[in-house]
């Protein structure tokens, strides 16, 4: 893939690869002095940046990470400390529509975990579709321990963990690492530092040998799946799967497995 864009969004950055009709876009967290920690600015951001690519119809997927020793800390303590209850829902509601925008992007999110992952960066991480880590990472959601409660998309972690680890994690405020998170399902692999982009790409080089109406396609069934009865998820399947033949994609991929 060619370099075809690089952009510095306050404490966020961005690089998209391109290559053909295809586009990977690259994002970092890039608040390093402060351990990529989560404030309200940064949160807009992120958020921004998800829902305008969202719009790009060229994007096939998108790959999570952070600079510096770690992912990210989680939200700003020294901003979280000052807030009252008014600030309070500001500031977790502004971080559920970031990550509901995470979770919503059309194409398949990688995020890419090293170092530490906490609290509300943990619950972005779950909002991806999958997740790779190194095996000196440490995660948590250490809320309890700084009277609060795990709110918001930590109520993805039963269905990614199940509900006696993530009683354990929320409850306990207790950190795991690498082969905790893998051993628990949360991370999908753990590998080396030096071995991750490897692994990243050997996944994004299986999406784009992939249609790519029919990753959007499965992407947005599956997610109907999690609110659905199994009988009503059949049957929204057959539709997606009649609405593929409405497009050329079928056959040229087909002929293309054919040759």
């Amino acid at each position: 893939m060619s370099d075809s864009g690089f952009g510095q969004y306050g404490d966020v950055e961005v690089k998209l690869k391109s290559s053909g009709s295809s586009r990977v876009a690259y994002i970092n967290l890039d608040n390093i002095n402060k351990a990529n920690a989560l404030n309200a600015q940064l949160i807009e951001n992120l958020r921004c940046i998800f829902d305008e690519l969202a719009q790009d119809e060229m994007l096939r997927a998108v790959v999570l990470g952070g600079n510096g020793k770690g992912f990210s800390a989680g939200a700003d303590i020294s901003i979280m400390q000052s807030l009252d209850a008014a600030g309070g829902r500001n500031f977790i509601t502004g971080l559920h529509r970031l990550i509901h925008s995470i979770r919503s992007l059309p194409v398949p999110v990688i995020g890419k975990l090293h170092g530490y992952c906490f609290g509300g960066a943990l619950e972005m991480a779950a909002a991806c579709d999958f997740r790779i880590g190194e095996v000196g990472l440490i995660i948590g959601m250490p809320e309890v321990k700084v009277g609060i409660p795990s709110v918001i998309e930590a109520a993805l972690l039963p269905n990614l963990i199940g509900w006696g680890k993530t009683r354990e994690m929320l409850l306990t405020g207790a950190n795991f690492n690498g082969s905790d998170a893998y051993e628990m399902g949360f991370l999908q692999k753990i590998v080396s530092l030096d071995e991750m982009d490897d692994a990243i790409e050997a996944w994004l080089s299986h999406i784009l040998d992939s249609g790519a109406l029919a990753v959007r396609s499965q992407k947005a069934l599956m997610a109907k799946w999690e609110e659905m009865k199994l009988s009503e998820a059949i049957v929204e399947g057959i539709e997606h799967f009649s609405r593929a033949y409405e497009t050329d994609e079928p056959a040229q991929l087909m002929a293309r497995r054919l040759k």
